[in-house]
């Protein structure tokens, strides 16, 4: 059975969601083709362990040692939301010591990571994307030209962070400058972007050997202003799956989900956030590379929606 290392927990405040999906993954690997062992990465240490205890991890080829026994890793599941499990900085070192893994590539991580950066190179492909502006830390801040390009409301978000750490929905100028400050407390660089009305979908995706292929779309309604961290995860918001569109936009969303996979040349389960304009037009919001795996997560409900039973797919 080859041994597999289900990579949890981060160095961003996602840590504890990361727990949780792993258990997810952990608990539906298939025990006669898999050998699972969670990994715990934090700040502190990188740490393998099960019920008989714990045990540190040799960086220089990703294995431990268990009751005096070498255990080698073979293959690696990712599951940390935000760094270094989504940022690609996990994907580089495992290419380094020859672990093949479940997600995208180090350098498409890197891209889809960073929100502003990924948009940009797929409006070049004729994606629609909201209209936004870069700062960076040593950038003089004018909110009149920066509102001259994204109006408002405008959401104010880290372009590198996740679960909407750090995201403001902005409605007044005088509010600007206090959002960039709070988004640049969660991450390197910051994008004010264009707040565009309308409903919010998600849709997954992942590769069946060569085939892509899309999983139900979600609607997702906030009780409050947006889909933040408090809709997201204690249970501020309905998530309608499948989502009530008509077959055109819903084969619409879909086929954008699989140009988009297929133009980053992605890998493994991702998860593509929209919104539909007034018009009937779909924006890009931001992709999920690595999108929660628990219980309670858009992910799963998609894959219950459409009949495929968790393990089957991870296998």
């Amino acid at each position: 059975m080859k041994k597999v290392a289900v990579i949890e927990g981060g160095y961003s405040k996602e840590k504890a969601i990361s727990i949780k999906s792993a258990k997810t993954v952990f608990d539906n690997l298939d025990r006669n083709k898999f050998e699972p062992t969670r990994v715990l990465i934090d700040e502190n240490e990188w740490t393998a362990y099960d019920k008989e205890g714990r045990y540190s991890i040799d960086k220089n080829d990703f294995s431990f040692s268990k009751n005096g026994s070498k255990v080698q890793f073979e293959y690696a599941f990712i599951v940390i939301h935000g760094t270094p499990g989504e940022d690609g900085k996990l994907q580089g070192y495992l290419d380094m010591v020859g672990i093949p893994y479940n997600t995208s590539t180090a350098a498409i991580m890197a891209l889809t990571f960073q929100k502003f950066h990924c948009n940009q190179f797929l409006k070049s492909f004729g994606i629609n994307v909201p209209e936004a502006v870069l700062i960076k830390p040593d950038d003089e801040i004018n909110e009149k030209e920066i509102l001259k390009k994204v109006n408002l409301a405008c959401f104010v978000k880290p372009t590198d962070g996740g679960s909407s750490y750090g995201v403001t929905k902005v409605k007044k100028e005088n509010d600007l400058l206090s959002a960039i400050t709070a988004a640049f407390k969660h991450g390197t660089e910051v994008v004010v972007e264009q707040s565009i009305e309308g409903r919010e979908v998600t849709c997954g995706v992942y590769r069946d050997i060569e085939v892509i292929k899309a999983l139900p779309i979600t609607e997702i309604i906030s009780e409050n202003e947006y889909f933040d961290y408090d809709a997201k995860y204690n249970g501020k918001s309905q998530e309608i799956t499948p989502a009530d569109l008509d077959e055109q936009m819903t084969n619409n969303i879909k086929d954008l989900t699989k140009e988009i996979y297929d133009i980053l040349a992605m890998r493994g389960i991702a998860r593509m956030d929209y919104i539909i304009n007034k018009e009937g037009a779909p924006f890009l919001i931001e992709i999920n590379s690595i999108p929660g795996m628990s219980n309670e997560s858009i992910v799963p409900q998609m894959l219950k929606a459409k009949g495929i039973l968790l393990h089957k797919l991870l296998t």
